[in-house]
């Protein structure tokens, strides 16, 4: 008798942390960075891609003291046009995921870009075509398949990065059908969706998401003031202008329009930045998680290496203090590069950006 009382004892207990790790174990984040330009936005192959991100750089990111990665993966990357897998791009993924494990480092897979939809591009058949819309819902349904194997406290899935649809509905109609999609086949795990626009913080009033889903967790991006962490940027709007830029202060002056080529496109940021202006628009995915009830997460936010150096660093001072004050996840972009990387193409090390946002002397 007194062995069945402690065998019941035993079974309570066990049955009591698995329910609290319901909760300990659930999908978490803090600090991440992003893993750009290897199986998204690139032309590597072979063995070139292969070498350009390794187990050494989860090691190295572990140390920094990140949590997570947010890994980027373009469609073009992981199938064909004729829908055939590109099967050592898979096997890096996989590979990236065991190392992660290994490095306990979560993951967050992130469809980026697709033949039907790029956010830099005018043409986005995503829109218009539902044949590419099936397409859309047909590839997160071949993820899931190779991905449904990894603990929900361990992988999370963002449906897309940066929708830009004209009419905003029409993501919130999109995104709808797709977490539908997926959580036929994975009920628990954590779907990652920003607002239209490129997850601007201006257009989260817009974003509509299904109820009653606790596993879906929100994400804006943070590049404002655009013109300063944009600053000379070759694939924006931007390259044209040379007229100076600072944070904290004006974004530009009327001086500065003047000798500006596409002053008509900069007139927006003819007013003062600072902590409290930056605040008032992180506000705005704040109020918008909050009514829903769901998690917050900032996925970009960085800095182009052409701003001022010091301005640069207390703007990523400011964004991190802010990401804290509200208790916002985030993932810096990026972890390698030479225009918002924290360390360069060739291993150099930003050690002062590092330390603000990993919040750790390295």
């Amino acid at each position: 008798m007194r062995y069945l009382f402690f065998l019941f004892l035993l079974m309570s207990s066990s049955f009591i942390e698995n329910s609290y790790g319901q909760s300990v174990t659930a999908f978490e984040v803090k600090r991440g960075t992003n893993i750009s330009h290897w199986l998204s936005q690139s032309d590597k192959r072979g063995e070139e891609r292969e070498r350009y991100f390794t187990e050494e750089d989860i090691t190295k990111i572990a140390t920094m003291g990140f949590d997570h990665i947010r890994l980027p993966v373009d469609e073009e990357q992981l199938w064909q046009e004729n829908g055939t897998p590109n099967e050592e791009a898979f096997e890096l993924l996989h590979k990236a995921l065991q190392w992660c494990k290994t490095a306990n480092i979560r993951v967050i897979v992130d469809l980026h870009i697709l033949r039907s939809h790029h956010f830099n591009e005018g043409e986005r058949p995503l829109w218009t075509e539902s044949k590419e819309q099936e397409k859309f819902f047909g590839i997160w349904k071949r993820l899931s398949k190779r991905l449904h194997k990894y603990p929900n406290d361990f992988l999370a899935y963002e449906l897309m990065n940066e929708a830009v649809a004209e009419d905003p509905d029409d993501w919130n109609k999109l995104l709808k059908k797709g977490i539908g999609v997926l959580r036929e086949l994975e009920p628990e795990r954590t779907i990652i969706v920003g607002s239209n626009r490129w997850q601007s913080v201006y257009t989260f009033k817009d974003l509509k998401i299904p109820t009653n889903d606790p596993n879906i967790m929100l994400s804006f991006h943070f590049y404002e003031p655009f013109i300063f962490t944009h600053y000379e940027t070759s694939w924006t709007f931007l390259k044209d202008y040379h007229g100076g830029v600072r944070y904290p202060g004006d974004g530009i002056t009327n001086k500065k329009l003047s000798k500006a080529t596409i002053s008509s496109q900069l007139r927006h940021y003819a007013k003062e930045y600072d902590k409290q202006v930056l605040r008032e628009m992180i506000q705005m995915p704040v109020d918008k998680a909050s009514q829903l009830g769901l998690k917050l997460y900032c996925g970009e936010f960085g800095a182009f290496s052409n701003a001022p150096k010091s301005d640069r660093l207390r703007w990523y001072k400011d964004v991190v203090s802010l990401l804290n004050e509200f208790e916002i996840g985030y993932a810096n972009w990026d972890y390698k590069g030479d225009a918002f990387g924290l360390i360069s193409s060739e291993g150099k090390a930003q050690k002062k950006i590092i330390e603000i946002v990993t919040e750790k002397k390295q």
